[in-house]
């Protein structure tokens, strides 16, 4: 099935959904960087700020990732897009705050770009986001969004709040993971609201190079001098309103993250991408990690 997403042939700077925000559409993950060498991890997340990966996502189940990262950007708060999130335990109207206050103290800033809900909880999702809303008032989030929503809980988000304040939702969205298509989307696209990609390598499943995908991808490297994966990462951004946010395990690994922004797919090998890996039938239940 041929994609509806128009190509863009750049990928630099893109409107974050509402903020009023210009942000990388290629950025830094930092799920599990606390389980590797803590001084490569902070180099390779300030190589990735040199070359323009502003864009930081984490949260507060990363375990150490947040103290990390607040090492990591020292000095350099203002040039960092900065994204968190809280766990839907603690995402009461009063944990939130306090969840809220625990991050930024472990990150060292007085405040985040965005502040996310990870996934749907039990909590009344109109407690969290009045949790926000004060958050938000007080400067200490200047916007917030959702993770792993399918659309009738952006729906409910709707109907609570509206959309103005959404600023993005971030999902599972890799080569072989490509369920957000069908309807979380073109919901998102409607309104105006970032759609963050989180794993774009797919967990411990990137394409083999002796396989048939293995093999497109690095027969599209090659015709560009480049790496599958920056192929893989150059799709997954190949139009407003998607963002990605690979995690890096060592400065070279940003370093390729980075150049993928200077990649330009053209329209063939779009569609080569886009018919080896189909979307597939919707499934029940948006997929997630």
């Amino acid at each position: 099935m041929a994609s509806v997403l128009h190509l863009s042939t750049r990928v630099e700077l893109r409107p974050f959904g509402k903020t009023g925000r210009d942000v990388p559409a290629i950025g830094q993950g930092t799920w599990q960087i606390d389980l590797s060498d803590k001084a490569a991890a902070i180099a390779t997340l300030r190589r990735g700020l040199d070359l323009g990966l502003t864009h930081i996502d984490t949260a507060e189940m990363y375990g150490g990732a947040e103290s990390i990262l607040g090492e990591a950007i020292a000095g350099r708060r203002d040039e960092v897009f900065l994204v968190s999130k809280v766990l839907p335990e603690n995402a009461t109207r009063k944990g939130t705050r306090a969840a809220c206050e625990r991050s930024l103290r472990a990150l060292r800033t007085d405040h985040l770009d965005v502040y996310l809900l990870h996934w749907r909880g039990s909590v009344p999702l109109n407690d969290t986001l009045e949790a926000f809303a004060e958050l938000a008032r007080e400067g200490k989030i200047r916007a917030w969004g959702v993770s792993n929503f399918d659309v009738p809980d952006l729906e409910e988000v709707e109907r609570l709040v509206g959309t103005e304040s959404l600023a993005c939702n971030q999902v599972l969205y890799h080569l072989a993971e490509r369920t957000i298509e069908h309807a979380v989307l073109p919901w998102c696209r409607s309104r105006g609201i970032a759609v963050v990609g989180y794993s774009p390598f797919g967990h411990g499943d990137f394409p083999k190079p002796n396989t048939a995908r293995g093999k497109l991808l690095a027969r599209i490297a090659a015709a560009h001098g480049a790496t599958p994966r920056q192929v893989a990462l150059r799709f997954l951004v190949r139009a407003a309103p998607l963002f990605t946010i690979p995690k890096a395990s060592a400065a070279a690994h940003a370093e390729e993250n980075a150049r993928a922004r200077d990649l330009a797919l053209n329209e063939t090998e779009i569609g080569e991408i886009d018919r080896a890996f189909a979307i597939g039938p919707r499934p029940r239940e948006l997929p997630m990690l």
